[in-house]
Formats: C-alpha cells, structure tokens, sequence
C-alpha cells in the first residue's frame, strides 16, 4: 500500500508541478505542442498493453470491448457538454475537462495496481506522469490568459490533484475483492475515455501547436512507453 501511495502521489502530483510551470516559466508553443504529443504517443501504448490487452487475458473479448466503448461514449459525452454548454475557454470549463480526463486515467492506476507491484504498472504510470505534466502546463496558461489569478490558478490544480488521487486509491481500495470480469470492465472502460481524450483534446493540441513534428513526437512517446514497458 505504501508504494501505490507513493505512486498514485508523484503521478498526481505531476499537474501541480506542470500548473507551476505553465503559470510561472511558460515554454514556447511549438516545444509545449512537442511533449504534448510524445506523451499522448506514450499514454496510448501504455493504455492499450496495460490496461486492454490483460482485460481480454484475464476476461473476454466482448467485455473488454463493450468497457472500452462504454468509456469512449461517456467522455465524448461529457465533453460535448463542456465545449457547447460550459465554456472551454472559461476557468471551470477547464478544470472540468481536466477532471474529466484525469480520473479515468487515475482509476485506471489504481485498478491497475491491485495484486501487482508498482514496477509491473510503470510503462502506465510514467505515461500518465508524462501526459500530466505539459496538459497541466498549457492548462494553467490558458487560465492565466484568461484572467484567472496565479494563486487562484495554482490552487484549482492542487485541488484537482488532490481528487484524482482519491480517484486512484478508491479504486485501488474498493475494487481489491471485485472479479476479474468485474475489474477487466473497469479497466477498459477507463481505457476508452483515455483514448477518446487523446483523439479530442491531446493531439489536436499537439498538431495545432507544432504540426510539423507532431508526428515524431507521437513515435518518439510510443517508443519510450514500450521501453518502460520491457523495463517493468
């Protein structure tokens, strides 16, 4: 249990050090748009070797399948909603869509963690943490341009980072006695709203800020993630 806090806890607090960084020591666009991609390119490795592919192991085809549309569904969901009702552009739309993508990803760790030691989970976990970071970053500048105060600014993603790791440690805690199928549907359904994410919200950030290498990113992101992977 202590390593799956430490864990839960460097991966989460990733957004507050990338809320600092976009806040206080913005990067260029191009070189945000840059590990934007590679961390989208790496989460998406990870989601599919280490969260999909033991669901349909350790399950069935069609459960993994219908979790991971399920997923997919509710965000694309959800976020329709923020972009066409909420305002994207406003302090809580952002937050909300952070949120929204962050506690899928966070459950996910949790669920992933249970029976296994944080370095069979690594290549998901250092995924996140990468993903995390710059998102958090460009998520923080928009709100400073926006108006939004430093202070103010840097409390919502501590705040935010302090549920998503609840996120994490519930499904840790509370899925430890569920069936494989049970836990395999979770799994996957967290699986789909990350992918769905990606596809909405990381790489379209990723190309609209540097378009032309946007593509290495996503490969170069891949490849780390299977090494992270061959390494746990």
């Amino acid at each position: 249990m202590t390593m799956t806090l430490i864990v839960v806890l460097v991966v989460s607090g990733a957004l507050v050090l990338g809320a600092l960084w976009g806040l206080y020591w913005p990067l260029p666009d191009k070189l945000q748009g840059f590990l934007v991609a590679l961390a989208g390119g790496a989460l998406l490795l990870s989601v599919v070797t280490e969260l999909i592919e033991p669901s349909i192991e350790r399950s069935t085809l069609l459960v993994s399948s219908l979790g991971v549309a399920l997923g997919a569904i509710v965000f694309s969901g959800v976020d329709y909603l923020i972009d066409e009702h909420w305002g994207p552009s406003k302090g809580g739309g952002l937050l909300a869509a952070i949120t929204l993508d962050g506690i899928p990803e966070n459950l996910a760790l949790g669920v992933a963690l249970i029976g296994a030691t944080p370095m069979e989970v690594a290549a998901l976990a250092g995924s996140i943490l990468l993903s995390n970071l710059p998102e958090a970053a460009g998520g923080a500048r928009q709100m400073r341009e926006g108006g939004i105060a430093r202070g103010q600014a840097l409390w919502l993603w501590a705040g935010t980072a302090a549920l998503l790791s609840a996120a994490a440690i519930a499904g840790n805690l509370l899925l430890g006695g569920a069936s494989e199928h049970h836990l395999a549907f979770i799994r996957c359904v967290a699986a789909g709203a990350v992918v769905a994410s990606l596809a909405t919200e990381v790489f379209p950030q990723a190309f609209r800020e540097d378009h032309h290498w946007a593509g290495v990113a996503t490969m170069l992101g891949l490849l780390l993630a299977l090494a992270l992977g061959q390494l746990a």
